[in-house]
């Protein structure tokens, strides 16, 4: 069914009245709507597809069995991830709320909806940071000469190299030289002081001049977190000039939001296919593109390599953290959302899998150019390290390397920009909702007061030991929540809603049901992955140590306080809810456990004939409805 919609503000016409407890009789708010459906989902792809398509899931694919990996991961996308994307899509669309009202489903768990806020919040606030470091890459390839090309710069060490090549003549050097010097000495003991200076050079560690660029001209870190330093005010600036461009593309919500994605989703497509066409004519780009998906198919029955393909399909697509609720709740009623799911997915896990061929391509051509194998060029190709300091070096060695450093970082800067919307709005949207009739109006002085509060929080991350604290939040905020929200979605929805409850709003919507394998998705495959994926997390989770450098206690602490902070609205909602509720305790469990008055249809044609499902027979009767639907229709 069609819906009318305001042509000058782009508002359904037909939205519900939100019933409250009291008076049954007030009314919801104005909420934007997508202008065509084209810009829905290139919003959906923006927010799902982000940098760590591009430097992530290639290294996990050639770290668990090249190819092999794909088979876990897309299992992991089809029967775990689809079925949880078309949850959010339509708990959005049906209700047309923002993550923190929606769960008046259940309001006994409504500081889920805290939880999500509270995740988008703490990874919007240090995601802008990545973003700097871009930025500030795309600038400095438009210099004459490019500052990581060459050693002769303020920030350059005497141990500088311009590429890995360099290191090979230099080691082979030494060893040559270590060689005679050892002969002498076994000669004559006297002269060993003499040339000992030049025989632990052997030791010495040469640094590439990408490498010295994004350590000590970038980040210019301090020994550890502990050393803070002071602020560096180059960072600073490129921060600011990444919130500025944040807030002009949200200025007018969706409305400006939908014309931005134009350019930002489909803007990478073109220069990675354009970068890859340019990889492929390489020396050794064969090489590297077999090594990235050369498959060990005895990996595929390592449970670990699961754990790590679910954890990347759920990371990569941003469910749980409320993005794909918010953007969906901008939908008109009747959209066909399970084509959303599928497209949304797909998007995400194909990106993944296409940005490994790019990326493998240039470090293959790479590792031939410098005599080394791929094992040893691809150590450095994991996280920053493969955007900062690998592809800036190997860009270098192509012709016109300005040209391919100008649309590598903005492609970049497209990719990231897109996934930071839909975080920003997630935090805007729940405020505005918490405020309806303070703030619904006041929607651009709303997100100009955000883009100015993360900016100013943000400052900490530029300090000489601002990569410490960014590596710390990076590794506890996200993980643990994550699972444990996508848990606690699919139990509330599938077992205390109920999945019939939910297929019968869904086919309000769309007009038909949801396939079986969605709902035995919801009700069993989902849940029970999200559970292992969880339970593991808590065994295994340790700080984020690497070789050079060691966490200590108090940084730890804090970034366990990170990973539990999203969570604790939850316990607290529950609490609350019992304390405030009437009742014996099983009456006041029962009653929270119901949608509340404001639960209903995002449209008034709907809402007044809307009535929720009530099960009948006893808990084996629900059990077998929920997975397999009610025949007695």
């Amino acid at each position: 069914m069609s819906k009318e919609t305001n042509v000058d503000t782009g508002v359904q016409e037909n939205e519900p009245a939100l019933l409250d407890s009291e008076s049954n009789s007030s009314e919801l708010p104005e909420r934007a709507l997508w202008s065509r459906k084209i810009e829905y989902l290139l919003s959906l792809f923006g927010y799902s597809v982000g940098l760590g398509n591009i430097w992530r899931f290639p290294y996990l694919c050639m770290r668990n069995g090249g190819g092999a990996f794909l088979i876990p991961f897309f299992i992991c996308l089809i029967f775990c991830a689809v079925p949880l994307y078309l949850l959010e899509v339509s708990l959005g669309q049906f209700t047309g709320k923002s993550p923190v009202i929606v769960w008046s489903i259940c309001p006994l768990f409504k500081g889920l909806g805290w939880l999500m806020m509270t995740i988008s919040f703490i990874i919007t606030w240090y995601y802008n940071l990545v973003m700097s470091w871009v930025i500030y890459y795309f600038v400095h390839a438009f210099f004459p000469k490019i500052p990581w090309s060459t050693c002769d710069n303020w920030w350059n060490t005497d141990h500088c190299i311009v590429s890995h090549k360099d290191r090979l003549t230099l080691n082979k050097t030494a060893d040559g030289v270590n060689q005679s010097f050892a002969g002498l000495l076994a000669n004559e003991s006297t002269i060993s002081y003499k040339y000992n200076t030049t025989y632990v050079n052997r030791s010495l560690t040469y640094n590439t001049a990408a490498y010295e660029f994004w350590e000590f001209n970038v980040l210019r870190s301090s020994k550890g977190i502990e050393e803070l330093g002071s602020v560096q005010w180059h960072l600073v600036l490129v921060l600011l000039a990444s919130w500025v461009l944040t807030f002009c593309c949200l200025i007018k919500g969706v409305r400006s939001l939908g014309k931005v994605v134009y350019v930002t989703v489909i803007l990478p497509y073109i220069l990675l296919t354009v970068i890859l066409i340019r990889g492929l004519t390489l020396d050794g780009s064969t090489d590297g593109i077999l090594f990235y998906i050369k498959p060990d198919f005895s990996k595929v029955f390592n449970f670990q390599v699961w754990l790590e393909a679910g954890m990347q399909v759920f990371y990569s697509l941003g469910v749980a953290w409320g993005g794909v609720i918010t953007m969906s709740s901008y939908n008109r009623f009747t959209n066909q959302c399970i084509k959303d799911a599928w497209m949304g997915t797909l998007a995400d896990g194909l990106t993944s899998f296409y940005a490994g061929f790019v990326v493998f391509s240039i470090l293959g051509f790479m590792a031939k150019d410098v005599g080394l194998t791929m094992e040893e060029i691809s150590i450095s190709a994991t996280g920053p390290g493969l955007v900062f300091v690998a592809y800036p070096e190997a860009l270098m060695k192509l012709p016109m390397p300005h040209l391919w450093g100008v649309l590598f970082f903005f492609m970049l800067i497209a990719v990231g920009v897109d996934s930071q919307f839909a975080n920003v709005e997630t935090v805007s949207s729940g405020v505005a909702d918490i405020f309806p009739k303070q703030l619904n109006s006041h929607r651009v002085l709303l997100t100009a007061f955000l883009c100015t509060i993360f900016f100013v929080l943000g400052i900490p991350l530029t300090t000489n030991g601002g990569i410490y604290i960014f590596q710390l939040i990076d590794w506890y905020a996200a993980s643990l929540c994550i699972t444990f929200a996508a848990l606690s979605e699919c139990i509330i929805i599938s077992w205390i809603y109920g999945a019939e409850r939910f297929n019968r709003d869904i086919e309000m919507m769309i007009g038909k049901s949801i396939p079986l394998i969605m709902r035995i998705g919801w009700c069993l495959i989902t849940p029970i992955f999200m559970l292992a994926l969880f339970l593991t997390i808590c065994a295994k989770y340790g700080p984020p140590n690497s070789a050079s450098y060691t966490y200590p206690d108090f940084a730890i602490a804090i970034g366990q306080f990170f990973a539990i902070l999203p969570m604790l609205p939850v316990p607290i909602a529950i609490i609350w809810g019992l304390v405030h509720s009437e009742g014996t305790f099983l009456q006041r469990i029962k009653t929270l456990a119901r949608p509340d008055s404001s639960w209903g249809p995002n449209s008034k044609r709907h809402w007044q004939t809307y009535k929720v499902y009530e099960y009948r027979g006893g808990v084996v009767d629900r059990i077998r409805v929920n997975l397999l639907g009610d025949r007695r229709r």
